[in-house]
């Protein structure tokens, strides 16, 4: 037995695993190193870029999700979000979904992203879910808050409060009905509780981790603003503004494209566009969360085993779902 487990400890990875390792980190070299010499090029264009973005996070972002995010944590730590989630507890067993599902839900469509990705992983290092049933919460709960969704996108840029509610229904109705039809194909959840933390525990874990969370947010979209005007300027999206013209036009394509990388930009660029398809892109934009969200998502969910690959794809599938339902109610 000791010699086997000595000979599997010895063996060598294979040449290909090396080579897709070392092409990897390659691919990753040279990418950073076009990202810098494209801010070194226009230093005073991203260095402005950079500074909307902070603008945007301090003045939107910060007053809106920190209080939330104490919120959630509290919730979390002291039991009560478990105990919020009783009285649904039938109905979330019966779509296979953890017992605290109903609570992560409700604090992830009042707090937008990343609370729900963010509760999903407190939940699970807590271990009042597994990993498998994080990846679940993590699909249900990441969800954009009505304050952005009705707000910011409906009655700011397409300066209609009503087209706002409009899309926060189909995004709510979109993300809620891909999670649990996913989730009827998993195993039923485990039972289980975790007792509270300490009233001193509670307060450090709540405000500390809300104010971790909340600079986190604020960092990635200051990058992904800068991200945003390097791939407009050096036209990195192109050929998906080819494809998307074909079926939207080119200016509501390039708007799309931008919503891929950055939410927020994109969604102002398709009311800008107007037309048919403004709407039901900017659900689409919405629902999908672009890179910047994304990345913030799934830096609180990896560590639980969520598989960025598969996450991606759940968002990509209720992404189209929200758009085909705001272009059949337009």
């Amino acid at each position: 037995m000791e010699i086997s487990l000595a000979r599997r400890k010895g063996r060598r990875r294979p040449v290909s695993f090396k080579f897709k390792h070392r092409a990897a980190h390659l691919l990753l070299f040279a990418v950073l190193a076009a990202f810098s010499a494209a801010l070194i090029a226009r230093p005073e264009r991203y260095v402005s870029a950079c500074a909307d973005g902070i603008a945007l996070w301090a003045g939107s972002v910060l007053p809106s999700l920190f209080p939330f995010m104490v919120v959630s944590g509290i919730l979390v730590n002291t039991g009560l979000a478990e105990r919020m989630s009783r009285p649904f507890g039938g109905a979330c067993r019966a779509l296979k979904l953890p017992k605290a599902a109903a609570a992560c839900f409700a604090i992830g469509i009042v707090c937008g992203y990343p609370a729900g990705c963010r509760t999903a992983s407190s939940l699970c290092r807590a271990g009042a879910v597994t990993r498998e049933e994080c990846a679940r919460l993590a699909a249900l709960c990441s969800t954009s808050g009505p304050l952005f969704a009705i707000g910011t996108v409906g009655a700011v840029f397409f300066k209609s409060g009503a087209l706002g509610a409009k899309l926060f229904a189909a995004h709510a109705f979109s993300v809620a009905a891909v999670a649990v039809v996913f989730s009827l194909f998993g195993k039923r959840p485990e039972e289980k509780a975790v007792p509270p933390l300490k009233r001193g525990d509670v307060l450090n874990e709540s405000f500390y981790g809300a104010a971790s969370a909340a600079m986190t947010a604020g960092a990635f979209i200051a990058f992904f603003y800068i991200v945003a005007e390097i791939a407009a300027d050096y036209y990195i999206l192109y050929p998906v503004e080819r494809v998307l013209n074909l079926a939207f036009g080119e200016e509501a394509a390039r708007a799309a494209a931008e919503g891929l990388i950055e939410m927020t930009r994109g969604c102002a660029r398709l009311a800008e566009c107007g037309g048919t398809f403004a709407l039901p892109l900017a659900g689409f934009t919405v629902t999908f969360g672009g890179a910047c969200v994304l990345l913030q998502q799934l830096c609180f969910v990896v560590p639980c085993g969520v598989k960025p690959l598969r996450f991606i794809a759940v968002k990509s599938i209720q992404a189209a779902v929200c758009f085909f339902i705001l272009l059949a109610i337009r």
